[in-house]
């Protein structure tokens, strides 16, 4: 699958990009700017206008051997990653975003406390990771359901050409929503939101991680038959009943826990680094 945004230096067509696990006493390591310009070169956050600093976040420890990497960086994970003696995070939901008032207290001293008292670093990257072409949110998200987008620009749409717009791997049609429903249900191993549009066939499928719900008007546009994503909101049950095309919520987390594990563990593969994912259970 090519994309016009990401050159493609992973060899397409590779089903999963989970390596096989490094040791961590078999892991020699590597310096922390030296992983950070590996996870930039990969991400390329410089394309995107984020709601938050991508990359590393918060520094700790110069040498890495352990990544634990994660969804959001929550007290459950870093945690997870103290008892793992891991030397780094990687997330998709970091500490710091637009519109915060910047004291650290509460919830935000408790986690800065914990990565700076075992010297942990934490990477994030927020948009990069939904978009990157193999390895992101939306491409695995879409491997799992059987997806594949269209070529070039044809495959996304709304801001930043975050949505992506495509069809069955086979290019059969889904009997119904409820098909697609049911489908995205087992693949995620979670209950989903439906809401029908116009019953019938369903070819043309657009998708979008997380909170993306404000895209379907976007995904509507497009020409989707269909919209899967991480959140509903009021407006949407509307839109889709009055415009015809189905919307599924599979729950923010549910949809985004796949993209981090895989582009960690592509790095570490790379470097020779121990890896573990850990899926902190989030309902949401």
């Amino acid at each position: 699958m090519s994309d016009p945004f990401f050159p493609l230096s992973l060899a397409p067509g590779a089903e999963s990009p989970a390596p096989e696990r490094v040791s961590a006493e078999a892991a020699p390591g590597v310096g922390r700017q030296a992983l950070l310009a590996h996870f930039d070169a990969l991400l390329q956050p410089e394309r995107f206008k984020d709601y938050g600093p991508n990359g590393l976040q918060v520094e700790g420890r110069p040498w890495v051997r352990r990544i634990v990497s994660g969804v959001t960086a929550s007290l459950a994970l870093i945690e997870a990653a103290v008892a793992c003696e891991a030397d780094a995070v990687f997330v998709h939901h970091g500490l710091f975003w637009r519109g915060q008032d910047g004291r650290v207290t509460g919830w935000m001293k408790q986690r800065l406390a914990l990565l700076l008292k075992h010297e942990i670093n934490l990477f994030a990257y927020h948009l990069p990771l939904d978009a990157h072409p193999l390895l992101g949110n939306n491409a695995q998200l879409g491997l799992r359901l059987g997806l594949q987008a269209f070529e070039g620009l044809a495959g996304r749409f709304g801001d930043q050409a975050l949505g992506w717009l495509g069809q069955r791997v086979d290019k059969a049609a889904f009997a119904s929503p409820a098909e697609l429903a049911l489908l995205t249900e087992r693949a995620l191993g979670r209950p989903v939101t439906l809401v029908p549009g116009r019953d019938g066939p369903v070819e043309r499928i657009a998708w979008c991680t997380g909170g993306a719900q404000g895209h379907f008007e976007e995904a509507i546009a497009a020409g989707a038959h269909a919209f899967i994503t991480g959140e509903i909101s009021e407006p949407q049950a509307h839109y889709a009943r009055e415009m015809g095309v189905s919307f599924i919520a599979c729950g923010h987390h549910a949809s985004e826990r796949y993209g981090a594990p895989a582009a960690a563990g592509h790095v570490a593969e790379q470097l020779g680094l121990f890896h573990q994912f850990i899926d902190v259970d989030n309902p949401a």
